[in-house]
């Protein structure tokens, strides 16, 4: 288990947007996708790709990088270059991920001024990244992901403003030839390296897991790594055999890592099955199942198959890898600032009596359910049963944001 400590830690108030922040994107597109007309629906549609960057930019990639900011200090030992930037990046990203989803589904003009603005964001990001890291002189796992990670995320953000800017017409390009490099870029190089760096953190602090192996990941790491860069390859110079490999590459990494949650999983000192364990029970089910049916898609080539494999990695894998965090980190985070100095002196809450319970069983039926219904209805083009999948998303997204709420506003 990676070592751990709290005194680089940067202040709850510099995270605590970040999380609200995502949580509410996250509301707001569950709320997108009821508009979503999925019996025409193709990859390149506006609205995928509108709803795409709502969610990965305003939920998933905000929440990383709310994390980031607390555990890269915590894990490397050292404090941020520059933890004030911090403050200015979360109102960045947010303005040009706003600016994109208008510009993708009513305005493309707008395209390249939100990718600006979500580009200066990220830079600024990886600027102080980079810049810790160079402080450090003891290299391990979660840091080797954080530099790949970031490399890639700059790579793959420069892209996304290259098509932006052909979206708008403002230049020439191939939009289908960059963006699979673009989605690989961010999606494999920077949010799945990212999982697996913090799933190293993670999983073993909250599990408890000891003596266990960690060389399926670092395969894992190794191997989506070259299945990024080989598509990327493939992208840029139309090679479609070096496509297929780099998709191979991917698929045995994400089966990888899913068989180091299996031994993670295995060594596990607690036992309990809280919110957080059947969070991850089904964020890692939804991976497996999103694996298959992307085999079935490079096999048969069908637009729902692909849609439901996409769909499915982003709301079940990432959806519920994050959303399950969140019932740790928040309250872990929010007790050592606010009740760690009174151990010793008074009775302090335990974390697990920071998590409204009933509305985090609520969040995650009502979610699983929805997610799982909605999967359906891509698989076979029904409105009718997307739209009830739906429906139950947007509830468990409400629960979802009122647990943040009561987790932040913990009192004795």
């Amino acid at each position: 288990m990676t070592a751990i400590s709290q005194d680089f830690a940067p202040p709850f108030k510099l995270i605590a947007p970040y999380f609200i922040i995502g949580v509410v994107i996250y509301l707001l597109s569950a709320i997108f996708a009821l508009f979503v007309d999925v019996s025409t629906l193709y990859f390149l549609d506006v609205a995928v790709l509108g709803w795409v960057h709502l969610f990965l930019l305003g939920f998933v990639m905000m929440i990383i990088f709310g994390a980031m900011a607390q555990l890269v200090p915590v894990v490397l030992e050292v404090g941020h270059f520059g933890v004030e930037f911090f403050y200015i990046i979360w109102p960045l990203l947010l303005i040009g991920t706003i600016l994109m989803c208008i510009g993708f589904v009513y305005v493309p003009a707008l395209l390249p001024y939100g990718g600006t603005v979500v580009l200066i964001s990220m830079l600024i990001f990886v600027l102080d990244i980079f810049l810790t890291i160079k402080k450090v002189k003891k290299f391990n796992f979660a840091m080797t992901s954080v530099i790949i990670a970031n490399i890639f995320l700059f790579l793959g953000v420069i892209v996304g403003i290259i098509l932006a800017l052909g979206y708008a017409g403002q230049i020439e390009v191939d939009i289908n030839t960059l963006l699979k490099a673009h989605v690989y870029l961010v999606v494999g190089g920077y949010i799945i390296v990212t999982i697996m760096g913090l799933s190293m953190v993670l999983l073993p602090m909250f599990g408890l897991s000891h003596h266990f192996s960690c060389k399926p990941v670092e395969i894992a790491l190794g191997t989506m790594s070259g299945g990024v860069i080989l598509v990327v390859i493939a992208s840029l110079f139309d090679i479609a055999i070096v496509a297929y490999l780099g998709y191979l590459f991917s698929i045995v990494s994400l089966f990888l890592y899913f068989y180091q949650g299996a031994i993670l999983y295995a060594t596990r000192a607690r036992k309990e099955h809280d919110i957080y364990a059947i969070s991850l029970y089904y964020s890692f089910s939804a991976l497996i199942v999103s694996l298959i049916l992307g085999i079935a898609y490079l096999l048969n080539g069908a637009q729902s198959i692909l849609l439901s494999s996409g769909w499915l990695m982003m709301t079940g894998f990432f959806g519920f890898l994050i959303t399950g965090h969140l019932y740790k980190i928040v309250p872990f985070l929010i007790w050592f600032e606010r009740f760690s100095p009174l151990v010793g002196k008074e009775k302090v809450p335990m974390l697990a009596d920071m998590v409204p319970n009933k509305s985090a069983k609520a969040q995650f039926f009502f979610s699983a359910i929805g997610i799982s219904i909605a999967t359906t209805g891509l698989l076979i083009s029904s409105n009718i049963l997307f739209k009830a999948g739906i429906s139950s998303l947007v509830v468990g997204a409400i629960f979802l944001l009122q647990s943040l709420i009561y987790m932040i506003r913990f009192k004795k």
